[in-house]
């Protein structure tokens, strides 16, 4: 355990961030999850909606910094991928 004052306060800031990310990135996995869930059922409308939610959802965790720009710009397109798949 830190002895100074500072690097106390940097142990809690770092929790708090640290659940902070992990809630993020629990929001982005639920998200994906409900669209490749729409996916498998075939169910081409609320595959779209699910995909406009979890595209944004990546992209707001993406500009808070939780993930990188271009892992979330990966994530979309791959989702995007499936979902033209399926209007194929």
């Amino acid at each position: 355990m830190a002895n100074i004052k500072s690097a106390k306060k940097r142990i809690k800031v770092i929790d708090k961030k640290t659940a902070l990310n992990k809630a993020r990135k629990s929001q982005i996995k639920t998200a994906i999850r409900k669209f490749e869930n729409a996916v498998a059922n075939g169910n081409i409308e609320d595959a779209t909606i699910n995909f406009k939610s979890a595209q944004k959802k990546i992209q707001q965790v993406a500009s808070k910094g939780t993930i990188h720009k271009n892992a979330a710009a990966r994530k979309v397109a791959k989702l995007a991928s499936k979902l033209n798949s399926m209007n194929a």
